[in-house]
């Protein structure tokens, strides 16, 4: 069952080993297979620039562990809403707005996006 949606920040630290990623994941019990990702944190991840072709296969492998969830027309039109609302960077109004139309808890090292959440989620 899906619990979990990651934001890129979350999948950028798990390829980086990053502490506070494994202490959050150990903490809330997170098994990979409760995860999701958007299909901007694909882009993200995967479109930046200079990546290596072994560091595109490693996110590529890492992603196949997760359900992918597409941009549909539920979160396109949660998305304009709240970008209309909020003073957002598109991508994370798309992040957030896929968290909430498939009731997912938003994982993220981003303050300002984990309590937009927070109150979004209310």
């Amino acid at each position: 069952m899906l619990r979990y949606l990651l934001d890129t920040n979350i999948i950028i630290g798990m390829y980086e080993h990053n502490q506070s990623v494994f202490e959050l994941f150990k903490n809330r019990r997170v098994a990979l297979d409760e995860c999701a990702y958007s299909s901007i944190t694909r882009m993200e991840l995967l479109g930046y620039t200079g990546i290596s072709d072994h560091e595109a296969s490693v996110i590529s492998s890492l992603l196949d562990r997760m359900k992918h969830i597409p941009i549909d027309q539920f979160i396109e039109d949660k998305s304009i809403i709240l970008k209309q609302q909020n003073k957002m960077k598109l991508p994370d109004t798309i992040i957030l707005a896929t968290a909430l139309v498939n009731k997912l808890e938003l994982l993220t090292l981003d303050k300002k996006l984990a309590n937009k959440f927070i109150s979004e989620k209310g």
